[in-house]
């Protein structure tokens, strides 16, 4: 009787428990399509018609589709999900992450998988013991599969485990990578790509992505006539010459030229919306008119005037003022005068209410004794780059050329000025400058006379440290909190250098209060300041 009993409980259990185990073994072995769409009535029936033989199940992530997307879909009864539009790679990372399955299988509206892809997926599928299956995609043209100018084999990680791989990239070259060391397999046949039927649809996507390139590399990447030649012509060279498309015929000749017309305009793209920068240009002074007007003057001769100029005046009196209105006057853009009461060297509290103050992205910022170089401002610019400010160099101007130039209002000089040190910092040459220009960490060869950077990088340091009263190291430690969030500094060679005026130094009496708030900043890594320029920065701005 108890021999009995035990084995009815067995039996109970293996049959209880076998249903487990078995739709755990099966979960491991399924796979989950995913597809994102946008107005692809003419495409998703056939991505969709190809998928059903492998995926255990199909999800459809639509970003609100105008045409008979989601008629279709329904009709073909997947798991139909509409999204705003994240961006290429955010959209097809939500999309898998509403698989429930362990594997994912991941194919655009115009694709579907060959009848031999689709044998090596169901082949693969009985085991799927790897962490990630790659496979060759075939595009073609007006109908007819283009296997040169380098469109195939175009080899894509499309099969990867769940959790193991993650789409990344921006705008029209996303790719799927796994995360950690990997086992990866190549399947056998084709992913098939309906890619254009005729040029039109060709042009129209050169233009649609050469936009998308040049908006996500803005300030990433550099662009120049030069580059854009030699870019665009190897291009051709590439596609029609050594990627074979001369053996296509006219398509080759047509996709080698459209391939070539791509990489021209996203260059040409790039090099427009590097140029584009909006630029507060910032000039720091007190009781220094003489000084200042040249400074001023220095801005009429730019190659690229700024959008907004700001005199930063640690409170000077009404000379300076009524200096302010004059240039108002003869100046093409708007000068703002940012004022405060004179209680002493205050100038990094002065700086930051500047900052607050500026209506571009960009600042550039320089002392009110500082004379610009006619390519000032456009060095500046063009050397502007994410994750970066920059240090510029400084002509020293003796003083008897100083009083010279104070009387006669010159702002012109040259590398065989008399009167200047640092003569070797007179020469304007982009190809030196790029040759020679240097990235630095150290705190030290700061100079607040010529500095530039992104405003936003300035909100998230909090700008300078207005615990800084009288002369020295201000500069120095806002430089520290840069670099400890990763903003690198680069010191602009033979490009945007100014003329210093010769001055007495300032008091040295605050130097070594000053020294110990630099040498917190580099101990304890800081990226922010307590007492910064966050007082002066509205919620949304500073966002």
């Amino acid at each position: 009787m108890i021999i009995r009993l035990l084995g009815f409980c067995a039996c109970f259990v293996l049959n209880q428990t076998r249903p487990l185990y078995f739709n755990s073994y099966k979960m491991s072995n399924r796979i989950s399509a995913v597809v994102i769409t946008f107005n692809e009535e003419s495409n998703i029936g056939r991505c969709i018609d190809s998928l059903k033989p492998v995926a255990d199940e199909i999800i459809v992530v639509d970003c609100y589709s105008s045409d008979s997307t989601k008629e279709i879909c329904q009709l073909k009864e997947v798991v139909f999900v509409q999204n705003e539009f994240l961006g290429f790679a955010n959209q097809k990372n939500f999309a898998a992450s509403l698989a429930k399955f362990e594997f994912i299988l991941s194919l655009d509206a115009d694709e579907y998988l060959s009848t031999e892809l689709t044998a090596s997926i169901l082949k693969a599928k009985e085991s799927l013991d790897v962490d990630g299956y790659t496979m060759n995609r075939l595009s073609s043209y007006a109908g007819e599969w283009i296997r040169t100018c380098g469109w195939y084999p175009d080899t894509k990680l499309r099969l990867w485990k769940k959790g193991r791989g993650v789409w990344k990239g921006q705008g029209i070259h996303e790719r799927v990578e796994i995360n950690g060391s990997y086992t990866s397999r190549h399947l056998r046949g084709d992913l098939l790509h309906h890619a254009y039927d005729n040029i039109t649809q060709f042009l129209e996507k050169i233009q649609r992505y050469s936009d998308i390139y040049a908006r996500e590399h803005r300030y990433k990447v550099r662009s120049s006539g030069f580059k854009i030649f030699y870019k665009t012509t190897f291009a051709f060279i590439k596609s029609f010459f050594l990627k074979r498309g001369i053996v296509d015929g006219y398509k080759g000749l047509l996709i080698s030229v459209c391939n070539a017309n791509f990489v021209f305009y996203k260059y040409s793209k790039l090099r427009e919306a590097n140029n584009d920068i909006s630029t507060s240009l910032i000039i720091s002074t007190y009781n220094r008119e003489d000084a200042l007007e040249l400074t001023l003057l220095s801005v009429l001769q730019q190659t690229e005037l700024p959008d907004e100029i700001i005199v930063a005046d640690d409170g000077s009196g009404e000379k300076t003022r009524a200096l302010i209105e004059k240039y108002n006057e003869i100046l093409p853009m708007p000068i703002l005068h940012c004022w405060h009461e004179d209680l002493g060297f205050r100038l990094a509290t002065i700086r930051n209410k500047a900052i607050a103050m500026a209506n571009c992205e960009y600042i550039v910022m320089i002392d009110g004794d500082i004379i610009m170089s006619e390519q000032f401002i456009s060095s500046h610019k063009r050397n502007a780059r994410l994750n970066q400010f920059i240090q510029g160099s400084r002509v020293l101007l003796q003083s008897d050329l100083t009083q010279e130039v104070l009387k006669s209002k010159r702002v012109r000089f040259g590398f065989f000025t008399k009167g200047i040190t640092n003569r070797f910092n007179t020469i304007h040459s982009p190809f030196l400058s790029s040759l020679m220009s240097f990235y630095s960490n150290k705190p030290n060869r700061i100079r607040g006379a010529n500095l530039s950077f992104w405003k936003s990088d300035v909100i998230k340091v909090n700008g300078f440290n207005e615990d800084f009263v009288g002369w020295g190291r201000e500069d120095s430690e806002f430089a520290v909190r840069l670099k400890n969030i990763g903003i690198l500094r680069k010191h602009l060679k033979f490009a945007g250098f100014g003329y210093h005026l010769y001055h007495k130094e300032s008091s040295r009496e605050a130097l070594r209060k000053n020294d110990l708030i630099l040498e917190r900043a580099i101990s304890e890594q800081l990226t922010s300041c307590e007492n910064g320029i966050g007082k002066y920065i509205s919620l949304s701005e500073a966002s």
